[in-house]
């Protein structure tokens, strides 16, 4: 696995651009709450590290993962947002649900994306377990919240050099 022993939430060697000019939605999904909040709290925390004002920032929860696509949807079309980045954890089960969950918030968050013209982001956690999903939400692996707001941050601002 070549994520074993790599935390996925170094930038050292990235330069991320100033989140100051921008605002950002975020949707975070109830379920699976433990993971998802600490998400958030990685992705907040990007967010006001690399500039963003506090009232520059909002956020909403929905019931679970596969609402994050009519979250990101509802916050484009009433807020004037650069980014909206989508946060929520799905594990494996004894099902298929887990592969149409997944697969449905994939294409719906790349759907809205597309439909707006704006980014949204996919912070979504697709893990077999409970211990990958902790490893992954600020645990040995970061937190792929943090990673969320730091390719909001780099699409907003490509957006805007593109749109100028």
């Amino acid at each position: 696995m070549a994520t074993r022993l790599k935390n996925l939430s170094d930038f050292s060697d990235t330069a991320i651009p100033s989140a100051a000019p921008y605002r950002f939605g975020i949707v975070v999904s109830e379920w699976n709450s433990g993971i998802t909040n600490a998400l958030y709290g990685g992705a907040y925390q990007s967010l006001i590290n690399h500039g963003t004002l506090p009232d520059n920032i909002f956020t909403y929860q929905v019931p679970g993962s596969f609402e994050l696509t009519a979250g990101a949807d509802l916050l484009l079309k009433n807020l004037k947002l650069d980014a909206v980045i989508c946060l929520g954890c799905v594990i494996q089960g004894e099902t298929k649900h887990f592969d149409f969950i997944c697969q449905a918030v994939a294409n719906g968050v790349s759907n809205v994306a597309i439909k707006y013209s704006k980014p949204v982001i996919f912070g979504v956690l697709t893990t077999d377990n409970q211990q990958q999903a902790e490893d992954r939400a600020g645990g040995i692996h970061g937190n792929k919240g943090d990673e969320a707001a730091v390719t909001a941050i780099k699409m907003a601002s490509l957006a805007e050099i593109l749109n100028n």
